[in-house]
């Protein structure tokens, strides 16, 4: 009779434990490879409800998809570069703010192949560049380009499917192709398949250093439940340390969610998104926070590139007070 009430009273705190943790709708940026390894797999190692979150993670379509619509409630939380965040909020006063940052600087970077003797951005003059309707790449090019010495107006980009940059490198069709460094893994696994070898040229060598990735929420959201807002970034900190420190059994659990995803892939994705996440910045400012003067930086490049008011204050665009 008691081990029956004590079972039953057992249930019953499980129960109400249940219905206390709060549902979060979370999308993310974009498809999820192994850079989304430390949400997902967060989410089956049970990091999220352990903070009272019973989470729900969704792949995104970019990050200006993302931010559209988080303002329309589809979502209470996502992923986005800060720089969509910046030109939502500075254009249309859109009702979403980074509460944290992620990637301390840009994964924007140029992929070229080590046959070609390209080594640097200098003297890429002439050089024909694979580029996507839109991609940020080439927004912020020639930033990096007037950096190194080189007329971005000399450069030749070649319109094309994001899907097929990757072959037209290899089969040397162009010269070079703008992707996320953390994607250089699995995009060099085809290369070396084909006898070639991808080189990859990080813009942050050029000393192009803007935010990237940040977990953003809606001006409502912070204001009327900033507990929730707090125990998610706790979580989420609790998740990207895990992930870092165990990254199999990382990856083997975000493939029980996306089992498209090789787990070699997912490694190799997951050990280069730390490398922006795990840095000397956040040993000066801590994880999640910001440094105002790469904040200034990283406005001007947003603002320069999508012909916005320079003097406007990028601050209005952030609120890490919640940060554990």
């Amino acid at each position: 009779m008691r081990q029956s009430i004590a079972i039953a009273t057992l249930l019953l705190f499980a129960g109400q434990a249940a219905e206390a943790a709060d549902k979060v709708r979370f999308q993310t940026d974009w498809i999820p490879s192994g850079e989304h390894a430390m949400y997902y797999g967060g989410w089956v190692k049970g990091i999220y409800a352990e903070e009272g979150i019973d989470i729900t993670v969704t792949r995104g379509y970019g990050s200006g998809d993302t931010v559209t619509k988080l303002a329309a409630g589809a979502f209470e939380f996502g992923v986005a570069d800060l720089g969509a965040v910046l030109t939502a909020r500075a254009r249309q006063n859109v009702p979403v703010k980074t509460v944290a940052t992620l990637y301390t600087h840009s994964p924007h970077s140029l992929f070229v192949l080590k046959s070609s003797g390209i080594k640097d951005f200098k003297g890429l003059e002439g050089k024909k560049i694979g580029i996507t309707p839109g991609n940020s790449h080439k927004l912020y090019f020639p930033k990096v380009a007037e950096r190194a010495g080189t007329d971005p107006n000399k450069i030749v980009w070649v319109n094309m499917d994001g899907a097929a940059m990757a072959a037209q490198l290899i089969a040397r069709n162009i010269d070079a192709a703008p992707f996320y460094s953390i994607h250089h893994y699995y995009q060099n696994k085809a290369a070396k398949a084909a006898g070639q070898e991808i080189v990859v040229l990080p813009f942050v060598e050029a000393g192009f250093a803007i935010y990237a990735a940040s977990i953003i929420t809606t001006d409502k959201i912070i204001a009327e439940k900033p507990d929730l807002v707090k125990r998610f970034l706790k979580a989420n900190k609790r998740a990207f340390e895990w992930a870092r420190d165990n990254p199999e059994e990382a990856c083997k659990a975000h493939l029980q969610k996306v089992p498209e995803v090789k787990l070699d892939d997912c490694m190799g994705s997951l050990k280069a998104v730390a490398t922006f996440v795990f840095t000397d910045h956040v040993k000066k400012f801590g994880w999640g926070k910001y440094d105002p003067e790469r904040l200034g930086f990283t406005w001007s490049v947003v603002a320069s590139s999508q012909d916005l008011d320079a003097k406007w204050d990028p601050k209005q665009a952030l609120d890490v007070s919640l940060v554990p």
